[in-house]
């Protein structure tokens, strides 16, 4: 197969769902259950199951992944992403198809698996990294590595069962990184630990892929893909939605599952998002020219307008709009003046230039301080709007880089 690291074809796994037990209502059903599950058990399993009974977790997939590179996996919950791993480590073998691995595999699917809690971190680092395939000379080579990047060196000699959850899996993700093999399986291990760690851990997987080794990294991270991964499938029901650059893919997952809702109208405040102190009554985000449901584009000025009631009296307040992608990356915060307000309702408005922001779906969170101090209302997801990119005489297939996008002035002599 050559260049070939992974080869993927038609691959499927099929699970059998398996009916609850009723429990026995007394002695005697329990010993007529005891007696007789056996045969009941043979019966079931030579009886041919139902449509309603096979569950397909995978459904005819296929890719291949070259050796030295990195490929990412996203998809929701139940997609399929951790059979499909499991597969390819040889835990569970595939209903249809096959699954073909050329070279030596590392898996991190479970961080911490081999881990005894009664012994000390030193002794679990040799138990681990022979689970994992390492001999006691990689260790020893490897050992002061390990335990650097995992900063638990001042109770390497404590059992771990005393050791903190963020301690724990440090030491084990610092044991598993460290493993050398051709192809490296990766399940959400960026989930782990404090946010440093989890950019120890980032920077980890980065020398790992520039060292030229095949990487497989599921993830729910989507940052995370596209920083390592330059190519990405996107798993969906069991089967592939679509594959190709990671930028894209990434971009089209997160807009399937988003709603954009550029205004929201509460009538009667009983019903507002709030409490005794701020009702929202309405926000909404349009083209500067006001146009109802204009298509904003990069090129576009936007106005987003709040109106809410204030029940509080003569309070000095003040209207903060933070925005972030889809991807959830802050891009900036905006703070209105500090106005004294009176009891009612109450408007305001933030105004965007154009050639501002870059194409894509943005989220809008409002923030309401009294005497720039005191939150008196916060709601991270009050509106989402999209912005699009325009007709260019050149055409242009990809997005820009970047969060924003502004027109800047140049010169040029």
């Amino acid at each position: 197969m050559g260049n070939i690291a992974i080869s993927v074809e038609n691959l499927g796994k099929c699970y059998r769902i398996g009916q609850a037990q009723k429990r026995p209502e007394n002695f005697r059903a329990a010993v007529r259950s005891f007696v007789t599950s056996p045969f009941e058990y043979l019966r079931s399993r030579l009886r041919e199951p139902s449509a309603d009974e096979l569950f397909w977790a995978l459904k005819d997939v296929s890719f291949d992944v070259k050796h030295g590179e990195v490929l990412g996996v996203i998809g929701r919950n139940g997609a399929g992403k951790s059979t499909l791993l499991k597969i390819l480590s040889r835990i569970t073998e595939p209903t249809t198809g096959r699954a073909k691995v050329y070279g030596r595999v590392g898996s991190l699917l479970e961080v911490g698996t081999g881990f005894h809690p009664e012994l000390t971190g030193r002794e679990n680092i040799y138990l681990n990294g022979t689970i994992l395939g390492m001999k006691r000379a990689e260790i020893d080579k490897k050992f002061d590595e390990i335990v650097e990047f995992s900063g638990v060196e001042k109770f390497l000699d404590t059992p771990v069962k005393r050791y903190s959850s963020g301690m724990y899996v440090r030491l084990a993700f610092a044991v598993a990184a460290h493993l050398e093999p051709e192809i490296l399986l990766v399940d959400e291990v960026l989930a782990v630990g404090d946010v440093e760690f989890q950019k120890k851990c980032l920077g980890k997987m980065g020398d790992v892929a520039r060292k030229g080794r095949t990487v497989f990294f599921v993830s729910h991270n989507m940052t995370a893909i596209q920083s390592l991964c330059h190519r990405c499938i996107w798993l969906n029901e069991g089967g592939i939605a679509d594959e190709g650059a990671s930028g894209r893919i990434v971009g089209q997952y997160l807009q399937a599952f988003s709603t954009v809702t550029r205004e929201q109208i509460w009538e009667h405040p009983e019903q507002a998002p709030g409490d005794d102190n701020i009702r929202i009554h309405r926000i909404a985000v349009s083209a500067e020219d006001d146009l109802d449901h204009a298509r904003i584009t990069v090129e576009t000025p936007i106005k987003i307008q709040l109106e809410f009631w204030n029940f509080l009296q003569n309070a000095l307040l003040s209207v903060s709009l933070h925005l972030f992608t889809l991807e959830n990356t802050y891009v900036f915060d905006s703070p209105s003046p500090q106005k004294q307000c009176p009891t009612g309702l109450m408007r305001a408005a933030c105004h965007i230039p154009r050639d501002l922001l870059n194409d894509g779906v943005y989220r809008v969170e409002i923030m309401i301080l009294q005497n720039t101090s005191v939150r008196v209302f916060f709601h991270e997801n009050l509106a989402t709007f999209e912005v699009h990119d325009v007709e260019r005489a050149i055409q242009w297939y990809g997005k820009w880089s970047g969060v924003i996008r502004p027109k800047l002035s140049w010169t040029l002599e």
